[in-house]
């Protein structure tokens, strides 16, 4: 399946319309993004029941901005309008396909739950840090999650 170029105009409906949509944050001037360029459309095409987007930061800023992108390339996943990870640089195949292995395998239900447990005013003390802070370890798979939250 061919990667589809996300707008501010596409990026709701396409995120909330699909399941599982992966999304490249890139640039052209950027040496790491065109290098793993080839590498997420093998992945595409290898897996064409999943969206591969790609968000020209360039011409998209706005979007790159909401998201806090600020280094390229980043990949994020959503999975059932849930960020699930979301990291920069550029992965090698194998890794590449192992993340879509574990992003697959989440329970959506678990994830969804970890997510209200970490929400402020939330009764599960277990989703907090020292002092009551949260510990960064629930949530979205925010920017810097190394692996899809489980």
């Amino acid at each position: 399946m061919a990667t589809v170029e996300l707008t501010k105009e596409n990026f709701d409906r396409t995120v909330s319309e699909n399941p599982f949509v992966l999304i490249d944050f890139w640039a052209g001037w950027c040496r790491p993004c065109l290098q793993f360029a080839p590498v997420y459309e093998k992945a595409s095409e290898a897996h064409p029941d999943l969206v591969f987007a790609k968000v020209d930061t360039e011409a998209q800023q706005e979007l790159a901005g909401a998201f806090q992108i600020t280094s390229i390339p980043t990949l994020m996943i959503v999975r059932d309008q849930v960020a699930v990870f979301a990291q920069p640089g550029a992965l090698p195949e194998a890794a590449l396909t192992d993340l879509i292995g574990q992003a697959r395998a989440l329970d959506m239900d678990e994830v969804r739950a970890k997510i209200a447990a970490s929400q402020p005013g939330a009764q599960d003390p277990g989703s907090q840090g020292p002092a009551g802070q949260d510990s960064g370890t629930h949530g979205s798979g925010g920017q810097g999650s190394g692996t899809p939250d489980a």
